[in-house]
């Protein structure tokens, strides 16, 4: 079937969705796409791998995202079943504890049990190990939050609905800190490739800025205790604040959840309060930040704000973000909207296609998608697959109310003017 055949298609079904469920109409704004109404050639339950990082590095993500991914497939079914459909869609959710070697087996688990569609996973290094048994056996991934830039391939099997660091990330933490009027940066950083990326795309920003990189610390992701690398950076920012001032020296701090490990390693070094700290996604709202207060009141001190990609405001947005807070009690991350859109855009390229084929899915995927906005906004994908670059937002932790604490959305970076923006 041609392109052309394959969307006109998919903008019948869609419009038959719109029409059968009103809500439906809230989640699409541009004429949207699809096969039959009924899914005469699928039946029973057609099952979604979700491979989330449930315990690990980054275990509140991962809890926040199956939230998500349960609340989009409970509408899916809702809208299969006012359509007459004979199939249903159910999630099957494994733990890979954010471990690449973890994630591998999950994947090779799920394919022996015939499943071909997976959410997730959610760190570069995870997608990473499961991409050459993707591509080899024709088994579509759609990551979240995966961001490392030299995972853009075209023609793969794997699908990221967020923007590269180098193009989006990277950028926006050059300029956040530039602009707060540092112009030295000591960075701390998991040497994995997500983290070693997102550094080289902040310091290819910040020194075309006019900043400095000085040393830092590559620390070892495997790592849980970090008194000898909380002794290294006290040392560093020490020379680094004794030759330039310590309102000119930031620390940028690219970690996952060892966050708390590390910062309750900085404990004893004072001059480590002595600077300000910026962190990225991988810990912008995270639970365990708030869950120890000495780690919480440590990243207060040194103000600690984090970058994370900016889905658009909008009633689709609040009713996950609302499903979220009342099942967990916290606000989503960024990459729950993200995980809560896979849903959808599997589902509805599964009526388009009508069959449980990932490469038949794979093709009519970029289109369903140029005519989806949902929970996260606008979802556009470039030719390797990628979401195209967003304006991010910058989270901190406050004091809500006496003796009560969470993150807040303090600001955002616009990457039309690239610029920062504060709430106040």
């Amino acid at each position: 079937m041609s392109r052309k055949a394959i969307s006109t298609t998919i903008t019948v079904l869609l419009l038959i969705v719109m029409l059968l469920v009103g809500f439906v109409v809230g989640y699409f704004a541009a004429p949207l796409v699809g096969g039959p109404a009924a899914g005469a050639g699928l039946s029973g339950k057609v099952q979604i791998g979700a491979i989330l990082s449930l315990t690990g590095d980054l275990a509140t993500f991962g809890e926040n995202e199956q939230v998500a991914a349960e609340f989009a497939a409970k509408q899916v079914n809702e809208l299969l079943d006012d359509m007459g459909a004979d199939w249903s869609l159910e999630i099957v959710a494994e733990d890979t504890q954010t471990d690449p070697d973890l994630a591998l087996e999950k994947v090779e688990s799920l394919a022996a049990r015939g499943i071909k569609f997976l959410i997730g996973p959610l760190s570069s290094g995870e997608v990473r190990a499961i991409k050459g048994f993707c591509d080899a056996n024709k088994i579509l991934a759609i990551s979240q939050s995966s961001t490392a830039p030299d995972l853009a391939i075209a023609n793969d099997y794997i699908f990221r609905f967020c923007p590269t660091d180098k193009l989006g990330q990277g950028p926006a933490v050059g300029r956040l800190i530039y602009e707060d009027g540092y112009r030295y940066i000591i960075p701390i950083v998991r040497n994995d490739a997500w983290g070693i990326g997102l550094k080289d795309a902040t310091k290819t920003k910040f020194e075309a800025l006019g900043g400095t990189f000085l040393t830092g610390i590559d620390y070892d992701p495997e790592a849980s205790e970090f008194t000898s690398e909380a002794s290294t950076a006290a040392n560093l920012v020490q020379s680094a604040v004794n030759s330039y001032g310590a309102d000119k020296v930031a620390i940028l701090h690219i970690s996952f959840e060892e966050a708390v490990a590390f910062m309750t390693a900085c404990f004893g070094h004072s001059v480590l309060s002595e600077v300000k700290w910026y962190g990225s996604d991988g810990t912008a709202t995270s639970g365990a930040l708030l869950e120890d207060a000495n780690v919480r009141d440590f990243a207060m001190s040194v103000e600690y704000p984090c970058t994370i990609f900016s889905p658009t405001h909008s009633a689709k947005w609040e009713e996950v973000r609302q499903n979220g807070i009342a099942v967990l009690g916290r606000e989503p991350e960024s990459y729950s909207y993200a995980i809560y859109d896979i849903v959808w855009a599997y589902a509805l390229s599964l009526l388009a296609v009508d069959e449980y084929d990932a490469a038949a899915v794979r093709e009519v995927l970029p289109t369903i998608t140029e005519t989806m906005f949902g929970a996260s906004g606008w979802i556009t994908l470039d030719n390797t697959g990628d979401r195209t670059a967003g304006d991010y937002d910058i989270w901190k932790i406050t004091q809500v109310s006496a003796g009560n604490y969470d993150w807040k959305n303090v600001g955002r970076y616009v990457l039309a003017s690239d610029s920062v923006e504060w709430f106040s």
